[in-house]
């Protein structure tokens, strides 16, 4: 996905949007509760930040998945940062996501090379300006085509966007579903690539809009902004008193184990849905809006990836294979 930022701008951002999203998405009951959040040593990458969340989002699920989950249900989320490299990871469930960022029009097609060489690729372009959004989210401040920046003068971006404007960067992301569970597998990892697309479409869109509330921060100020946002998101889903711990001591590589990686872009409390948008406002489709059940014969596996800057890549294993099926998704 392209924004139009530098990536050591977007470090502030990146936090900025997902604290006070989660915070926007959450309710009391729903939503995502921050566990931890503590700084981090990695051997290999050096300073970073971990974090781990829960959410909690049954009411959010589609029917043929909350008759199989039990009532009070919540994913973790476990997320190293180390930026510009960040990974996230939701144990059990098996999604994992890892993200690069450059300062490119998103036209570094290997830029998960190592992780894919074996596997093929489906490679997406997602368009913050013009690729649909559930109606639910839609915001007229947030519409990047009649938004302008105060700040720093950028906005009101047309089509072809991309090939036009300056400053611009790629935020790549490669997400790999995986969910054994016979006559589920094909569906569930369907939904899961269509729900992490919506996330972040939806995040990203905001993280432009709201450049003007974070641009002028520093990294103090938004790691404080981000402490107060998530205790008061944790109150507000009911978690009292506030569940978060967050530590000044770096933890040690030993003391959590897990890929490297970084806040990723907090995940929707909210199913997709088919997408309608209104005609004053048409908008691109870059996903499927259905989903297929698994034929009882066999099973597919699907992947893709995802760069931010509106750019989609997806590997997928061989659907004769009995091993365990797995999409990646690049943004």
């Amino acid at each position: 996905m392209i924004l139009m930022l530098l990536q050591d701008k977007y470090r502030i951002g990146q936090l900025y949007m997902i604290s006070k999203h989660s915070h926007e998405q959450s309710d009391r009951g729903e939503g995502v509760e921050v566990v931890q959040n503590e700084p981090f040593e990695d051997p290999t990458h050096g300073s970073g930040q971990f974090t781990e969340k829960r959410v909690y989002l049954n009411s959010k699920l589609p029917s043929w998945a909350r008759a199989v989950v039990p009532k009070i249900f919540y994913v973790t989320e476990k997320a190293w940062n180390y930026y510009p490299y960040t990974c996230s990871f939701l144990p059990k469930f098996s999604i994992h996501i890892e993200t690069k960022y450059e300062d490119n029009k998103g036209c570094n097609d290997n830029i998960f090379d190592t992780e894919l060489k074996d596997q093929e690729r489906e490679v997406c372009f997602v368009d913050i300006v013009y690729d649909e959004i559930p109606e639910r989210y839609y915001k007229e401040s947030e519409d990047l085509r009649y938004f302008r920046s105060e700040k720093t003068s950028r906005g009101m971006l047309q089509e072809g966007w991309r090939d036009t404007q300056e400053p611009i960067m790629c935020s790549y992301k490669l997400v790999t579903v995986k969910f054994e569970v016979w006559g589920l597998q094909t569906r569930v990892e369907q939904f899961v690539h269509k729900v992490v697309r919506d996330v972040l479409l939806l995040g990203h869109r905001q993280a432009f809009a709201w450049v003007d509330e974070w641009i002028d921060m520093t990294m103090d100020e938004v790691r404080e902004f981000e402490r107060n946002i998530q205790e008061a998101t944790n109150q507000k889903i009911g978690m009292f008193p506030p569940s978060i711990s967050i530590s000044e001591t770096p933890l040690s590589s030993c003391a959590l184990t897990g890929p490297a990686s970084a806040p990723s872009t907090p995940m929707c409390t909210d199913a997709p849905e088919s997408l309608s948008v209104p005609k004053d406002r048409p908008r691109k489709k870059s996903a499927p809006e259905t989903l297929t059940l698994p034929d009882h014969a066999s099973q597919g596996s699907s992947s893709n990836l995802l760069p931010d800057s509106n750019h989609l890549q997806s590997p997928t294993s061989p659907s004769n294979s009995d091993d365990a099926e797995q999409s990646e998704q690049q943004d």
